[in-house]
Formats: structure tokens, sequence, C-alpha cells
């Protein structure tokens, strides 16, 4: 989308704004027109609307009405590449002498109304200690936040929500986001930290997208004519009916994947070109570059203004030439795009692209994160992708975030997405994913040492926890506290309603009880045992007795008939029984009549005087434990019988008079009358209540589970920062809550760990490095390299190898330090490049330099750009010896130079602006 350019005066502006239709030559979308009403009103806005729908406009107004108002505005963008397509874009746009730069060791023409930076520049000018009369905010009019979906990054989401909580409320926020699923979220936490802020949501796509799917047999629609489920003619791949596995293979048949030429070939047949072929790999873009080494996509004319920029390009940039068979398939329109190129390859390639003149760029998925290349047509090769925890299917913001750079505005009527068949990938997935909506951002907010010594420089205590708190990820979890809030309601309810049933029981009260009736259960089992033992040896006793005693002697019975009593009774006859003893007619005090054997006595009343029983008539009785009624007369021997017991408790049955007996049923009586004084004692029913107690102890665990749950989703963040800061104490940098000299040097500092940085910076075994060799110890203590393959041909320098070496204290106890505190900061110490990095401050050429390592020229790049960004940083530390900062210079200067500093037109601005030599120059030998 093209804007009107030249610079906008103050007769553009309407009651004070400035009027869109004076600004741009074309009609505006609604979505855009509310935006820009947003803006006037002096709100922020959060513009959630699909890629290649429009929304930078909204950004380039929000430009234009800066200058009208004479103030500034600030573009960030979450990639230096991008920060500098934008500053190009904008120049032409705007005007050199209105755009500015700021990277973390460039700055150019930072008075401009426009300065472009990436967002992690943005959030350290927001640490920064500034006087009232130099704060590089006092003018600025508003932040553009583009690419602002990048808060869902692992790694580096987190600056975007410090940026939004520390920007200051008189700074309109211009937040620019693919589609998202909660913006209302993003859009309410916003207004939340920083002020009035409007939601422009927009599901509108200028160019409609067209979903194909490319099988070995061709290319077919992938979704059907309304867009809402797989397209009939579209068949999910099934195995052949009948087709055996080969002998031997274990592995099911698999659908055959069409080559890439096959795509292309199908893609140019239908005019669907140029197009991105996101492939999840570099090895893989290469090599299909390679592949296509028989296809020309371009016409003559076409091949000859390639080459021409070519050799232009070759001029400025000759050690950023790729390889023959990249420059050859260039010159065909076709190239590869991904981390492992050159930057400025890649700039070559993106300028040709947006041209018309490269047909087919094979990229990672890094180029769908806001490079400005539009295509005709996208192509996903595959749904899945290889992460940290393995392969894992494609999220359906990925998805659609490479489906988005499909349609080109002003262009294109039709945008097309083709996803490929795959081994493993079919229609039905492909299916899936277009028909998904995107996934909500998520909060990434992580405290640093930076922030905590950043924050306490400039806020008391509680003025930093309140800032903590302010994070995305807090305001999210409160959303999630009212739903937890009303579970633990219903939770605490139910405890209070099982409270009421229980009443006033003290569960303490329970369990002595549950105790005293356990203790009573194994007293009266050891009186079993012992009544058992002493029973035995008196039925040898009684046996061998009875044989001497005479009818109507005076007896105990205990036998099942009885309903196992002991029953007073009288011996009237003897029979002959079964073995050597007899079997016993005995009449009993209920005048019942019963045949027992002699172990069937437990008594024997020979003191007593014997009963008459010559009245009586025993009857007939043949089966031992057999019972008969007796008659009147009988009873009245019973009744005598009756008497007799109670006179002399003939109830107990001998053995129980046995001493060890006596003891225990003593004990058993004492601790069931202990039993009764307990207040359990009364409750009723105890099983039920005790299963009522046990309810309300899972009730309790769940609640304080959940409490603690809640907690830690509340004050996460504000935990760590405490952490953070003891171990800040311990090393010096905080004398309680002060700032010390070594702490304003640790908190100046920005990497993945400011402490370990300003440790060894503070160390003093790097002052008296050679440049270069400061510099390889700067490239092992801020990178790490997480390559298995990874070697380099160039040794590490033994200067820089002791030095390093001397450090490694310093890393122990750092490490040491932070697990105790449960902190988790990455310390890095990679060596193996040391040399690689000596090498090119030495002097080494480009070609030689890659030739010695096992990376890409990109990754060689990144690393000793992440050099540069900390030898940029020195000049400002303030506990930092002259010297030091002195070789910092030096080594800034010796490894900034092409490939590795940025582009010709840049450096020239640099040069002017600083009027310094080109550091190419400055080499050492």
């Amino acid at each position: 989308m093209s804007s009107m350019a030249g610079v906008t005066t103050d007769t553009d502006l309407v009651n004070n704004e400035l009027d869109p239709r004076e600004v741009f030559s074309f009609s505006l979308d609604d979505f855009q027109l509310e935006a820009i009403d947003s803006l006037n009103q002096g709100h922020s806005v959060v513009v959630s609307a699909p890629t290649g729908s429009g929304k930078t406009l909204i950004g380039e107004y929000a430009i234009y009405r800066a200058i009208a108002h004479h103030q500034k505005i600030f573009y960030t963008t979450p990639l230096k590449a991008l920060s500098n397509q934008k500053l190009r874009d904008f120049k032409d746009q705007f005007g050199a002498e209105n755009v500015g730069l700021m990277t973390g060791d460039v700055t150019i023409n930072r008075e401009a109304s426009i300065i472009v930076m990436t967002t992690e520049i943005f959030r350290n000018m927001l640490y920064a200690e500034t006087k009232e009369s130099n704060d590089p905010l006092s003018q600025v009019e508003a932040v553009v936040l583009d690419e602002c979906h990048y808060m869902n990054d692992s790694q580096r989401g987190t600056v975007w929500e410090e940026s939004i909580i520390h920007c200051p409320s008189f700074v309109q926020l211009v937040a620019l986001s693919a589609t998202i699923a909660n913006a209302d979220q993003l859009t309410a936490w916003i207004e939340r930290v920083h002020g009035p802020t409007d939601l422009i949501i927009s599901d509108l796509r200028p160019v409609p997208l067209d979903f194909k799917f490319c099988s070995a047999k061709g290319l077919h629609p992938l979704l059907n004519a309304k867009g809402t489920t797989l397209h009939p003619n579209c068949k999910v791949w099934r195995a052949p009916k009948g087709n055996k596995r080969k002998r031997g293979s274990s592995k099911p048949p698999q659908p055959q994947a069409p080559r890439i030429s096959f795509v292309i070939a199908n893609m140019a047949e239908n005019n669907m070109l140029p197009s991105i072929y996101f492939i999840f790999s570099r090895r893989g873009c290469d090599l299909a570059v390679k592949n296509l080494s028989n296809y020309c996509l371009v016409s003559s004319s076409e091949q000859n203004l390639i080459r021409d920029n070519l050799n232009r390009f070759s001029k400025a940039n000759a050690e950023a030439i790729r390889d023959g068979i990249h420059v050859d398939a260039l010159l065909r329109g076709i190239a590869a795009h991904h981390a492992g190129v050159l930057p400025a390859w890649k700039e070559l390639i993106e300028k040709l692209f947006q041209d018309g003149l490269v047909k087919v760029v094979f990229a990672t998925e890094t180029l769908s994160a806001g490079i400005n290349m539009p295509a005709r047509s996208t192509v996903i090769s595959t749904l899945s992708k290889r992460s940290d925890n393995g392969h894992r299917q494609l999220l359906s913001s990925e998805f659609l975030q490479m489906a988005g750079r499909a349609g080109r505005r002003g262009l294109d009527n039709q945008g097309y997405v083709v996803t490929v068949q795959s081994r493993f990938e079919g229609a039905r997935e492909a299916g899936h994913l277009a028909l998904s909506s995107s996934e909500p951002l998520v909060s990434h907010f992580t405290p640093s040492y930076g922030m905590v010594l950043n924050l306490l420089q400039r806020y008391d205590l509680s003025k930093s926890r309140e800032l903590v708190e302010r994070s995305f990820g807090r305001f999210l979890a409160s959303l999630d506290l009212i739903e937890e809030e009303e579970l633990l309601s219903q939770l605490k309810l139910q405890l209070t309603q099982l409270e009421g049933l229980v009443g006033d029981i003290a569960w303490t009260d329970f369990e002595e009880y549950e105790k005293c009736r356990g203790r009573l259960r194994e007293e009266r089992r050891l009186l079993r045992i012992l009544q058992k033992q002493a029973a035995e040896t008196l039925a040898n006793e009684l046996t061998l007795a009875l044989q001497f005693a005479s009818v109507g002697t005076l007896v105990s019975l205990k036998v099942p008939q009885l309903q196992g009593r002991v029953t007073p009774a009288v011996l009237f006859e003897k029979i002959k029984g079964p073995g050597q003893f007899p079997l016993l007619v005995c009449l009993t005090a209920q005048n019942l009549w019963v045949l027992v054997p002699c172990n069937s006595v437990v008594s024997l009343y020979a003191e007593l005087s014997c009963l008459d029983v010559s009245s009586c008539q025993a009857p007939r009785l043949t089966r031992v434990g057999e019972l008969s009624h007796g008659d009147v007369k009988s009873s009245q021997l019973a009744v005598a019988i009756d008497v007799m017991a109670q006179r002399h408790d003939m109830t107990t049955p001998q053995y129980d008079l046995a001493s060890e007996v006596r003891s225990q049923l003593q004990l058993v009586k004492a601790v069931e009358g202990e039993l009764e004084q307990l207040p359990a004692h009364r409750w009723g029913d105890r099983k039920k209540l005790k299963k009522h107690r046990r309810r309300m102890e899972a009730l309790e665990d769940e609640i304080r589970e959940r409490q603690q749950l809640l907690y830690d989703k509340s004050n996460q963040h504000w935990e760590t920062f405490l952490s953070l800061l003891e171990i800040l104490r311990h090393f010096g940098c905080l004398n309680d809550l002060e700032i010390t000299e070594i702490g304003r040097t640790v908190g100046c500092l920005r990497g993945d760990n400011e402490l370990w940085l300003g440790l060894v910076l503070m160390s003093g075994h790097l002052d008296e490095l050679h440049p270069a060799d400061l510099a390889a110890v700067f490239e092992a203590i801020s990178t790490e390299v997480n390559r298995p393959d990874l070697w380099s041909g160039y040794s590490a320098p033994s200067k820089a190898e002791e030095a390093l070496n001397e450090l490694s204290y310093i890393r122990r106890e750092l490490l040491r330090i932070q697990v105790r505190f449960n902190v988790v900061v990455p310390v890095w110490w990679e060596s193996e490049l040391m040399g690689l990095v000596a090498a090119w401050s030495r002097g080494a050429s480009w070609k030689d330099l890659i030739n010695n390592t096992s990376l890409d020229e990109g990754d060689v790049v990144r690393i000793i750009r992440r050099t540069v960004d900390l030898l940029s940083q020195i000049p400002y530390c303030e506990a930092v010896s002259q010297q030091l900062r002195n070789n910092a210079r030096l080594a800034l200067k010796s490894i900034n130079r092409f490939p590795v500093c940025e582009a010709e037109d840049i450096l020239k601005a640099i040069s002017d602006e600083q009027n310094s030599c080109n550091p190419a120059t400055e080499r050492f030998n």
C-alpha cells in the first residue's frame, strides 16, 4: 500500500487533526478510519487484522500526524532487518531528513521526527536514567509497536510487555498485530496499565485467499466453495486395499509426496507465481534451490534486470555474494532466504522479489515475521516442525502468519495458499489448520537483573512491585482468579456445610476416641487369648473331675445351643459317650434338658451341696447338643438351680477366675469405662461422622492447594524479583535497597545475564587484553551456539583463553547462588568460537572466516553482532577502567565491518554523522 509522499504542513489539519483524505490518495477501509478516529481522540489503539490487510497505513497516519503536530514518533519493529527496511521505506516516503535510526551500536539522525528502532532499544530507553532536560520521549507523540503479536515469543515477548508498562501515559501507543484470539484482553490490559485504548478488529482480507492442496496427482481445491470444510474432491489419502508391507518392514505404507519441481511447475502453469515456499530447515531451502537447477522462471528481459542488480550489488558488497549455485539460481528467478544467509544478500533477494524479478523464494518461517515481501501465493511444505521438545504440529497462528503472505493488494485479485502432501500429513491436517482460528497471546514477562536495578534506581520497593505486577501475565491471572475464586467459594461452602453436620466436634477428640477404641479392641483380643488358654487347661481338669462327680452336682455350661452364654445347670445323668468320657444329661436354670460332652462344662461346684433330682424324669436325648423343654416337676428343680446360681455367681466360667484372666478382664473394663467418658462416645453414628471428616480433610487439602496455586500465579513475578534482588545483594550490587557503583554498572548493561557480564567487566581480568583478545572473550561470555557439529579452524588466543579461565570462579559462584535462590538465568561460556572472532578482529577476510567454521554465514554475523552489541555498551559502564573502555572501542571498530555491520547506505550515514573512519581500515596484525 502506498501513501502520498511529501512533508505534511499545518494546512493539512482539520479541527487540529490531520484529515486522512488529504494524506492518502485512495479510499480507506472502515477499520483504518476507525483507528484514525481513535488516534485523533487521543486514545491508544490495538489493531488486530490479517497480514496484508493494511495495518501499516495506521502507523503511517500516526507518522503524518506527528509531523503535522511538530512532534516526534518512534516506530518499533521486532527485527533489525525490518528496522532497516522501514528506514529505507520511510526515507523514500517522508524524506531522509525526517527519518532516523537507533540500534544498540548505531544512531542516525537522532533529532529526526521519525525514529525507527527495535522494540528492545525502546525498552532500554525507557529504563535508562535521563534528566528532564534531555528526556528522549519528551517530544514523542506516539510509539508504533509493529508486529505486536511478538509478545507470544517465549524468549523476547517480555520486551513488549515491559515497553507498554513503562511507556509514559502521554505517549499514544499504536499496537499493530496479526489476528489474535484475545485482542480484547490485550486491549483491556493496555488500558489498565497505560491509558484509554480502543480495540480495532478487522477480519477483512483485501485479497481473498484460495486454499489449495498439492498431491502427487496435482493441485486441488482444499476447501469447499463456502470455505467451511474439506472440498469433496480433496481425498484423504488411505493405504490401498491389499497393500502388503515389504518383507521385514514394520512400517505401514505412506503417501507419495510430490517433488518440489512438480509443485512449482503446477503453480507456474496456473499463474500462481511469485511465491514464497516455506521449508522449515536451512538445508532444505538450499537443497530446493539446487533441485530446480533446470528451471528458469523469468524472461530474458527480467534476467537482464536481475543481472544488472547483481552486478551493482557485487561491486558494493563483493564478500556478500553467495556461491555460484545461488547466483545462477537467482538469475533464473529462484532464491533461498533464511537465517544462515548474509543480511546483505537477503536484502538483495527481498528487493528483487518486491520488484517481481524473483519468482520463487524458498524460506524458513522467519520470513513470515514482518518483512515486506508480499507474494501471489505461499506454499507450506509440511504441517509439522522440529522444536526443542521434538516434532510437533504447526500452531494455527504460525500457519495463518505464513498463509497471510499470499495476495498482493493492488496487484492480485486472489491469493493462493498451497499445502503439500507429505509422508505424515495430508488434506485432513491441512484443512484443520486452514479452518482454525488463531491462538491467544500469552505472557512471557520475565524479571531480570537489569530490570531489578533499573526499577530500584528510580522507584522504591512498593512502586517497583506495583510496576512488576502490571504485567500481562498478572492481568490474565487476575481474569483466571475470578473463576478460581468462584470455585474456591464453592469448595468452602461445601466445607462449611460439612462442618455444620459435624457440629462442634473437635477432630482431635475424634482421633483420641479412635485411638481408645483401637486400644480396647487390642485388650479384648488379649483377653480372649488368655481365656482360651485358661479354658484349655481347665477343660482337662474338669473332664477328669466329672467322671467322679455325683448326680445332682451343680455345674456351669457353655454350648452354642444355649446362645453361647454361661448357663447354670445340674448334672442329672451320665450316659456312655462315643469316647472314653461320658455324655452328660443336664437340666438348666431355664428348665431345659440338654445333652453335652464333658468339655462343655466350664465350672464344677463340688463344694456346694448336691440337689435332689430323684423326683424328675429326664427325657430321652440321643444327640449331643439336643435340647428338650422340662415339665412341671423339673421346673421346681430349675428354680432351685436358679436360686443357687444367684447366690454363688454361677455365670462366670471358672477359667475367668484365673489370675491372668481376671487382671486382663479388669483392664478391659477400665478401658471401656475410659471410652465411655470420652466426648465422642455420645456422637451417635460415628462411622458417618468419620466419612464426613475425611471429606472435610480432602476439601481442606484442595482449598489449600488452590490457594497456593492462586498465590503463585499472582506473585510469581514478584517472587522472582525478590530472588534476583537477594542475588544482587550477595554480589554487592545493592546495599539494602541502595544501588552501589557495581549495581549501576550492571544496571546499564543489556544481555541475557547482565550480572554475569558486569561481574566479568569489573573483575579486572580483561583490562590489559589486546582488543582482538577482548572481542574473543566477549563472544565467549555473551553467546551460545547449540550446534552438535560446531567447529572452528581458528584456535583460541592464549591470552584470551587464560583470561576466560580466570573468570571461571565467578561463573561457578554465580551459578551456585542462582541455584540457591531457584533462579534460572543463562551464564554463557562458549570458547569454541573465540579464535574465529579474534581472527576477524585481526583482519581476516570474510571468505577465510567462513571456510574455517561449520557455521553458516548468517550465524557468524549474528554471533559477531552480539559481541558488537556488548562492546558498544562498555563506554557507558561506570565501574569499568578507562583502559578497558579504550580497548573496547578499538575492538568494536575492528569487528564491526562489512558484512557484520549494516548495509552500505546505513554505514555511509553513520560515517557522515560521526565523522569517523571506516572500521574496516582499522585492523590489527
